[in-house]
């Protein structure tokens, strides 16, 4: 078994050269059927994007979701609909591509300047915004946000958010939203700069016919995936600069954050034996406890373990489906989609004979090249207390930890035809029990992530031992000096709202001490 071993640690839309017409285009004058309901703003702009085909995008601040408003049942024009819908007529509403953006007026101004004006341009821009489910209005989470044609994007937190920091030179790319079972959607990067975006994605559904011939067997579809290791992913080594962060909350309260920014030396496929290797770049924190908190305890879980989770390349038992003591069963799942392309998902889990915490999952196999793009691995929630010792090395003598819920996610995607590691996330929660403490059990949930950012193939060796940081390292003890600047432009996960003020109020606090020291 490898429990020990493999868990001992986180538009290509083609744009019609319409010129941006101020006119909205044909679409603007569809004549369409408005019901007459009370809704959100949400869903009604979302029944207009079903009888016109296109989706919706827009700022936050300029068309607030929530606000109930009720329609008239009536026939009318897609711009009529909109106008009567947000109830602001001197918006601007044009089309660009398969979207309908939804403007202030005051954008027409800034548009019309002359060139004369010479206003120079920021070094980098910043795009946020919210993702949605277009049919019902949630938060689309880790969906996948990237940068046409490169490396650079992000993935959105859990609110659906996401933050991008981008080098003026690439305002004329294309960023593309994706995530497993919607259509993807591709948009110029310049239509959304300056902007509280909130965009949608429509729900794939797969036809009943693909679904009966695309199903096969699970364990040939591992077998392929395995077989298929050579074809898919790095046989060279390749240098990923990632961004990094885990944190702690006790009681739903944010105790602690470390975020790092790392060089990752991601030794290739063939090199079995050949440890990946980690280089600080640079590294910031917060400690949120009080000063009496000591140490609770010490988890097997971070940089080591975001590592090892590269599973593809550190095969764990659960993928020899022909070994003789292989204790895993496998199922054939759903046909869905990632990225536009078709995925069969297969299950997996313990024999009900083996009562050892083992592991249950899904894994997201490309239909076309059997390339892994996705995994949801758990621990057996059955057995999930046996497994504390495993992750809980160490802990204070008033304390006791049992392990209520272990959980990974995986991604991959391709950079230059080969699949690269990335997104991984580690999300471990454990039941807290203080000695002479009876009514008192909180939840204490630790979690670590990793966002590969940037990959390089480009005279690649491996770091000097000066360089390296160890994997076992706990990130919140290594010193380090805060770039302030740097952390301005570098794409970030957002956080939630509590933990950006506190990040905010912590880097004023350092800044001030660093103008003091000069």
């Amino acid at each position: 078994m490898k429990l020990h071993r493999f868990f001992i640690i986180f538009l290509s839309l083609l744009l019609i050269t319409c010129d941006m017409r101020a006119d909205g285009g044909d679409v603007l004058e569809r004549i369409i059927r408005l019901p007459g309901t009370k809704g959100t703003v949400y869903s009604l702009l979302s029944k207009v994007s079903e009888q016109s085909g296109y989706l919706f995008v827009y700022d936050s601040k300029v068309v607030n979701n929530d606000i109930e408003v009720r329609t008239k049942k009536k026939n009318c024009t897609v711009r009529q609909a909109i106008y009567e819908i947000v109830g602001d007529r001197t918006l601007e509403l044009k089309v660009i591509g398969n979207h309908i953006l939804i403007l202030p007026p005051a954008e027409k101004v800034v548009r019309k300047r002359k060139v004369s004006e010479e206003t120079p341009l920021p070094a980098y821009f910043t795009i946020t915004g919210l993702l949605r489910d277009k049919e019902t209005g949630d938060p689309v989470v880790s969906a996948s946000v990237i940068l046409q044609g490169t490396s650079i994007g992000n993935i959105t937190n859990k609110n659906g958010e996401f933050r991008l920091n981008l080098p003026d030179s690439l305002k004329n790319g294309k960023l593309s939203f994706s995530h497993l079972g919607y259509v993807a959607q591709s948009i110029e990067a310049s239509t959304l700069i300056g902007r509280d975006n909130v965009l949608s994605l429509e729900p794939k559904i797969v036809p009943l016919q693909e679904v009966l011939i695309r199903l096969v067997e699970p364990k040939k579809l591992l077998r392929e995936m395995v077989n298929q290791r050579g074809e898919n992913y790095s046989l060279n080594p390749a240098y990923l600069t990632t961004f990094y962060r885990e944190g702690v909350q006790l009681k739903n309260k944010f105790q602690s954050l470390t975020e790092a920014v790392f060089k990752v030396y991601k030794s290739s496929l063939p090199e079995m034996n050949v440890s990946d290797q980690v280089k600080l770049l640079k590294m910031s924190k917060i400690d949120n406890r009080e000063s009496t908190d000591s140490l609770v305890a010490k988890i097997r879980a971070g940089i080591q373990a975001c590592l090892q989770l590269d599973i593809m390349k550190d095969l764990p038992d659960f993928l020899s489906v022909d070994a003789e003591d292989n204790p895993y069963m496998y199922t054939s799942g759903d046909i869905t989609f990632i990225d536009d392309r078709c995925v069969n998902v297969v299950y997996f889990e313990q024999k009900r004979s083996v009562r050892s915490p083992l592991y249950c999952g899904a894994l997201y196999i490309d239909s076309e090249n059997s390339a892994l793009v996705q995994a949801r691995i758990e621990i057996n929630p059955k057995y999930i207390k046996e497994a504390t010792r495993i992750f809980v090395v160490r802990q204070a003598p008033k304390i006791n930890l049992t392990t209520q819920k272990v959980v990974y996610t995986i991604s991959y995607k391709p950079w230059k035809g080969t699949y690269y590691i990335h997104h991984i996330r580690g999300d471990l929660y454990f039941k807290m029990k203080r000695k002479r403490f009876f009514f008192s059990n909180p939840t204490l949930h630790t979690w670590f992530e990793m966002v590969t950012c940037l990959v390089d193939t480009e005279n690649v060796t491996r770091f000097s031992r000066a360089e390296r940081l160890p994997p076992r390292t706990v990130l919140a003890d290594e010193e380090f000096k805060y770039d302030e600047h740097f952390w301005e432009d570098f794409n970030v996960i957002p956080l939630e709202e509590e933990l950006s003020r506190i990040i905010e109020k912590v880097a004023l606090k350092i800044e001030k001490i660093d103008h003091q020291e000069e």
